[in-house]
């Protein structure tokens, strides 16, 4: 154990404080160990651990004096304790996790807090990420299983409405990736078949099959027959009219641009169809889509499809294929879905997020998250807000 002195500086920050304390504290040669500062509002919060192994009594006194010192010349608080520290122990089984709202309040992040306490975990630092559209913050824990605390915070994110993410701070979340989306009600709020039903006038039998399908009651090959079956004889024209009417998901643009400027690799992978997908991939500017096609003859639909069909297993597949394609590692990609077909490709990947999704696929994902933000999925990525927009020409908007 290293014998150290821990000091704490609260009050009014301006220019120079900190510069003021660490020049007081420099004629004592004693080394940093640790170092945590944070303004909320004008308001100065810093801690600074120092190690005064092998000094004498007289030092770390004369130390003491010279911080208090220059604290009541700025107008700021100082606390001065001594004690021991293990040097290193707070980076030991580290994670990372993340919370967010909308918005976020003291009774979620009490339950988030309690859990981790009560698994034995510590928690070494907070930092907010993002303010808007969700408020967001990152908890780096120590002292707690990874499996265990997931387990106990999926339980706390049920009951108390917040998203939560338990990860490991590796270097898997820093350079290249690959994020693999599903389409309809993910990267879109809508079903595309459902709108291009309403061309045959059998939107509420489609929607049936669908919700079904999507809750995994049914097979989703056998649901897509089903459902492409009712819209025979519809004219191909009418596929425009839904390319029309498609609602991207607030923050889809922005999740797109900012995973474009980090150079990482997107891939749209949907139980849709190329008809209406391409078109909202190369908006984009995403090249890699999977998804199936729709068979037309003499101008009308004919009721089936052409080619494999992209269902739960194919999905799993094409993002093993894609990271294959790229060279990324299955612990380097990040999969988003929200229906029963995502779960196989949720599982492969090293990060399987469920946005906004059914009961069974929020249960079997890595993380879920349910505010209607695509681009929350980037706080999960330890992208604060601040980045994303000072990448931006101009400000964000939160519904883009």
């Amino acid at each position: 154990m290293t014998q150290t002195l821990l000091v704490t500086i609260t009050g009014p920050d301006r220019p120079g404080v900190t510069t003021a304390l660490l020049a007081a504290l420099a004629p004592s040669g004693f080394p940093v160990l640790d170092i945590e500062q944070v303004v909320i509002r004008g308001r100065l919060v810093l801690g600074l651990l120092l190690s005064t192994d092998g000094a004498t009594s007289e030092a770390r006194d004369a130390a003491t004096r010279a911080v208090q010192s220059a604290a009541a010349e700025l107008g700021v608080e100082c606390d001065v304790a001594p004690g021991t520290a293990e040097v290193g122990a707070r980076h030991a089984e580290r994670l990372l996790v993340t919370v967010m709202g909308q918005p976020l309040c003291p009774a979620g992040l009490t339950a988030v807090a309690g859990a981790i306490a009560e698994r034995g975990g510590n928690i070494d630092r907070i930092v907010r990420v993002a303010a808007y559209p969700v408020t967001a913050l990152e908890l780096e824990v120590s002292g707690a299983d990874q499996d265990d605390l997931r387990q106990a915070l999926a339980t706390v994110a049920s009951e108390s409405g917040v998203d939560l993410s338990v990860q490991q701070p590796s270097l898997t979340r820093r350079g290249s990736r690959l994020v693999v989306m599903d389409v309809d009600s993910t990267l879109i709020q809508d079903e595309v078949i459902e709108l291009i039903a309403a061309h045959a006038d059998c939107q509420d039998a489609v929607a049936d099959v669908t919700t079904r399908a999507m809750a995994g009651e049914i097979d989703f090959a056998e649901s897509l027959r089903e459902r492409v079956a009712l819209l025979e004889g519809v004219p191909v024209e009418a596929l425009d009219e839904v390319r029309k009417r498609v609602r991207l998901t607030p923050g889809a643009r922005t999740l797109c641009r900012t995973l474009h400027q980090l150079g990482f690799r997107i891939a749209l992978v949907s139980g849709g169809f190329h008809e209406v997908v391409d078109p909202i991939a190369d908006e984009l500017g995403v090249v890699n889509v999977r998804a199936n096609r729709l068979e037309v003859v003499d101008g009308v639909l004919t009721g089936r499809t052409v080619g494999p069909v992209i269902d739960r297993a194919a999905k799993a597949t094409a993002l093993e294929e894609f990271a294959d394609a790229y060279q990324i590692p299955l612990n380097r990609t990040v999969a988003i879905g929200d229906g029963a077909n995502d779960l196989d490709m949720l599982a492969r990947a090293g990060l399987g997020i469920a946005f906004n999704a059914k009961p069974v696929v929020r249960d079997q994902a890595d993380t879920a998250v349910n505010v209607p933000y695509l681009d929350s999925v980037l706080f999960l990525l330890g992208i604060p807000r601040e980045e994303i927009e000072a990448a931006e020409p101009c400000p964000v908007a939160a519904d883009d």
